[in-house]
């Protein structure tokens, strides 16, 4: 087992300021945990008291049930692959895989043994005699995570691994992990601030602002269901469009979403939500992502700025009243080419609009009030 529970930590420095705040997270067994957010958020200083390279201010951290607060990082059994690789400039890749074994005293036999495994999953058997020097950004950080993984650690921990690397490799090194992943049965804290990297490998994904934790859940689940605000603006590509100045409207008991004057009759999910919150009709920010938006028929109307053609959509941005409203369209449904300046109707379902709290921010549809501190809108704890 390489259960990691982290409760209530966190960091503040000597001079007050307070980088983490009560950080709580249960990581099962096996199970790819990626921190994600801006930068400044935390997310680094989060691993890095996880491996015992920042102290914990305080709280209490578990792997295997066992407190480590207190034991240094080399007996924690977790291995780091940093950012800027930290391999030893002046070892062979061989060398630089094996040190950590060294160290351990362990048998020759079982170093190289372990060392030429490793290295034939990464495919790097052919570059252990060279120096990092003479090898690609790719290939080192193929290196730096093999010298992780000849020393079988309980929980692996990735901070930005590839944000060195350009966009073509940098897909291609997200690939590796996900086939390392496969091969290797350990527990991965990743830190990244690349949001196609923590969607596409994270089983859960903790979602961090200003050193609080936003969010948890799954790609889908902060893709539907964002708590707040900033995780709805923070998650998804491009980032959703949202109408200030909405109305949440109440008319025989049904509840309608008033955007630019075009009333939107919720979903029976919506309304099921908001009736038993007995949310009472307000101002709210609507939002509703690119790919929800359907160009054509529709209640509203808006000039096209841009056109961006990229092969099988089209992304289109659209004045609204002053709004820019983004849309993504496939090609394949656009029955005719729209022309810069022209004028467009457009729609989107309501069961796909969210709904957010002018003043907290916070979700009306899927935010449980009872599961947070009223003032606050950055409690550590959601359900949904």
């Amino acid at each position: 087992m390489s259960e990691v529970i982290i409760k209530d930590m966190k960091k503040v420095y000597d001079n007050k300021v307070t980088a983490v705040h009560d950080f709580n997270l249960h990581i099962k067994d096996k199970e790819f945990i990626v921190l994600v957010g801006p930068s400044g958020c935390g997310k680094s200083t989060s691993l890095r008291m996880v491996a015992g390279l920042e102290d914990i201010s305080g709280g209490e951290l578990y792997i295997d049930g066992k407190l480590v607060n207190d034991i240094a990082p080399k007996d924690r059994d977790i291995a780091m692959v940093f950012q800027n690789y930290a391999l030893y400039p002046h070892m062979s890749v061989y060398e630089n895989m094996a040190f950590a074994l060294k160290l351990k005293k362990t048998p020759k036999e079982e170093i190289d043994k372990k060392v030429r495994e490793v290295a034939q999953i990464l495919d790097i058997t052919s570059y252990l005699e060279r120096k990092p020097k003479a090898l690609s950004g790719g290939q080192r950080q193929r290196v730096a995570i093999g010298r992780a993984m000849v020393r079988d650690p309980k929980v692996f921990l990735m901070d930005e691994p590839l944000s060195n690397l350009d966009a073509k490799l940098r897909n291609q090194m997200r690939a590796e992990i996900i086939k390392l992943r496969k091969r290797i049965n350990t527990t991965f804290m990743y830190v990244t601030h690349d949001q196609t990297e923590a969607m596409t490998l994270g089983d859960r994904i903790v979602i961090m602002k200003d050193g609080y934790v936003n969010q948890i859940g799954t790609p889908q689940e902060l893709l539907d269901c964002p708590v707040n605000l900033f995780v709805a603006g923070f998650i998804g590509m491009p980032v959703m469009n949202f109408f200030e100045n909405c109305k949440l409207e109440l008319r025989d008991g049904v509840y309608y979403a008033n955007i630019k004057g075009a009333p939107f009759k919720l979903d029976d999910f919506q309304q099921k939500a908001l009736k038993a919150n007995k949310q009472e009709p307000c101002e709210v920010i609507c939002g509703v992502r690119p790919q929800h938006v359907t160009i054509g028929k529709g209640q509203l109307r808006g000039v096209v700025e841009v056109s961006e053609l990229l092969g099988t959509e089209i992304n289109l941005h659209v004045n609204c009243d002053g709004d820019d409203v983004v849309m993504v369209i496939p090609t394949v449904d656009l029955k005719e080419n729209v022309e810069m300046d022209s004028t467009v109707s457009f729609d989107m379902q309501p069961r796909l609009i969210q709904l957010f709290d002018k003043e907290k921010e916070t979700n009306l549809i899927w935010y449980d009030k009872e599961s947070v501190e009223a003032h606050s809108p950055h409690s550590r704890v959601y359900k949904f």
